[in-house]
């Protein structure tokens, strides 16, 4: 247990730190709007990810205690599409940050924290990776629902820590995470976590 816990709390650490679309709409926010509506855009991120964790947990639940073949077939989809993700990273590593296009005008509160909110909620992939991703985290005769709930609240609780350490040091940041050297750095380290995590689903048991 105490294993397991670790491995997804590494691995997760990574995800949370690694660049992406998310990391950049936080940084663009606090650029352009202050700290404050920036917090807001972070919470509606992070918020995202709990709402994603509990809906997939729920539908997840079900699919596994209804079938052995469908549990299988998740194993395997889910440690082909981890290894997808792990090899083009690591081959294909990204020279340019994205991009978030946001108004000059000054947002309220609410306007930023939706906008992180659906920013999240409306980007698939995060549903499709905690499906492959949180199943190998699971002990077994665990309550699939409850578990997935709580690792997705410990990555909005990291994402939370992580987007407020981006926001005190947003000038910093927003420098040395658009460095392709750095995005080719974690990219390629996220690559071989994700590699790593698709051969230990693949040899898994029920």
């Amino acid at each position: 247990m105490t294993t397991t816990l670790l491995s997804f709390l590494f691995a997760i650490t990574i995800l949370t730190i690694t660049p992406g679309f998310d990391t950049a709409l936080v940084l663009r926010s606090a650029a352009a709007q202050g700290w404050k509506r920036a917090s807001a855009t972070a919470f509606g991120v992070t918020l995202g990810c709990l709402i994603w964790g509990v809906a997939v947990g729920l539908g997840l639940g079900a699919l596994l205690l209804a079938s052995e073949t469908a549990y299988n077939l998740l194993k395997w989809i889910g440690a082909a599409y981890l290894f997808y993700l792990g090899i083009k990273l690591v081959l294909n590593p990204r020279s340019q940050p994205e991009e978030v296009k946001t108004d000059k005008a000054q947002q309220g509160f609410v306007a930023c924290f939706s906008r992180g909110l659906f920013g999240n909620l409306l980007y698939p992939k995060v549903g499709v990776f905690y499906v492959t991703f949180l199943p190998q985290f699971i002990p077994a005769g665990a309550s699939v629902a409850l578990w997935c709930t709580l690792m997705a609240l410990a990555h909005m609780l990291l994402g939370l820590m992580w987007n407020a350490a981006l926001i005190g040091g947003s000038h910093y940041f927003s420098r040395q995470l658009r460095q392709p050297r750095v995005l080719k750095i974690m990219d390629r380290l996220t690559g071989c976590v994700f590699i790593g995590f698709a051969a230990k689903l693949a040899l898994s048991r029920r």
